[in-house]
């Protein structure tokens, strides 16, 4: 069998730069797929099952992560140049790793129930956040009269979406995507349950993973895909297939709300007062445009509802992050000591 070079798999000059002089030994892997116990990566050398060291869990790392290793061991994580997050579903307050090192992320929603706006500009944002080119992709177009007025509908989202329709079930029409999965470049699907990313994944990959029907009423689906892995697509680049969602909490995402409501931001930049909560202030004139109509009610109420929860998110794993780093002072303090006294 005949493994990728690392060219292939998408290294660059941005992690060649930052090896060290100390690095030499160390071989670079590309995470192909992230469990609760497991990294499993790929090079050019073949698949390799990586340990971690034990004050390190696989939380901490992304499918489609670069990491240095030693043998079997992680030595350490490179810095992507892309990462895509939310904050975790539940009560536990940290953020969730869904991938990284992606170019483009595919935003898959069917042209039935499953569309929502709201949602997709989450995903937007997202994306923006992280630095990639979001690509919204509009499935089961077949089954409607008219499917570009879905597609004008999210096109509407921002400048930065481009948008497709197609049939998953079609190779022609999963054809399309081709140019962003070619070789050296990494697509991210994500999206709910039901809306065909496995099909597309299928064919874009040759896999088999299983599919599943969608439900009559909310045309929702089951979860089909249960973990996150990399897989290499018949253009010769990657594919990471994630499980589908159906939340979409964004954390240390505010630069990208505001490139998907880019107006919004700049008529808060001309509020009156710098920290105009655009309610009830005088002079607001974000609260002018929605008086005159040049302001969409809904849209307006989209918009506070996702930087107010972006804010409280990015605050609880802010604080989540400090206590974890005052943890980790403890345990590194405590293995000293103990060093010291085995030495004494």
């Amino acid at each position: 069998m005949t493994f990728p070079s690392l060219a292939e798999l998408g290294w660059s000059e941005h992690f060649q730069s930052q090896r060290t002089e100390s690095d030499p030994s160390f071989s670079p892997w590309r995470l192909k797929s992230v469990s609760r116990s497991n990294l499993t990566a790929l090079g050019p050398a073949g698949v390799i099952r990586l340990i971690l060291p034990p004050d390190q869990s696989t939380g901490e790392f992304a499918v489609g992560d670069w990491v240095l290793a030693e043998g079997e061991l992680v030595q350490r994580r490179l810095t992507p140049f892309s990462l895509l997050q939310r904050r975790a579903s539940g009560p536990e307050a940290r953020a969730q790793l869904m991938a990284a090192n992606a170019e483009t992320l595919g935003i898959v929603t069917s042209c039935n129930a499953d569309f929502n706006i709201a949602r997709l500009e989450r995903y937007v944002a997202m994306a923006a956040s992280a630095d990639c080119l979001p690509l919204i992709i509009l499935t089961r177009a077949d089954e409607i009269d008219d499917p570009h007025k879905f597609q004008q509908e999210v096109e509407a989202i921002s400048p930065l979406v481009t948008a497709m329709t197609l049939d998953a079930r079609n190779p022609a029409e999963v054809g399309k995507l081709a140019p962003w999965c070619e070789t050296g470049k990494t697509l991210a699907l994500m999206g709910s349950s039901g809306v065909g990313k496995t099909t597309l994944t299928n064919g874009l990959t040759g896999a088999n993973l299983a599919t599943g029907g969608i439900r009559e009423d909310d045309a929702r689906g089951r979860h089909t895909s249960t973990s996150r892995q990399m897989l290499r697509t018949r253009h010769g680049g990657w594919l990471i297939d994630t499980p589908g969602m159906r939340a979409v909490p964004l954390s240390d995402a505010s630069d990208g709300i505001d490139a998907v409501f880019e107006d919004l931001a700049e008529l808060a930049t001309q509020c009156k007062f710098s920290d105009c909560s655009h309610e009830t202030e005088p002079g607001c004139a974000v609260l002018a445009a929605l008086a005159d109509g040049r302001l969409d009610e809904t849209r307006y109420q989209r918009w506070k509802k996702l930087l107010a929860e972006e804010a409280h998110n990015t605050a609880t794993l802010a604080e989540a992050r400090k206590k974890d780093r005052s943890r980790q002072k403890l345990y590194t303090k405590g293995k000293a000591r103990s060093k010291a006294k085995r030495e004494f």
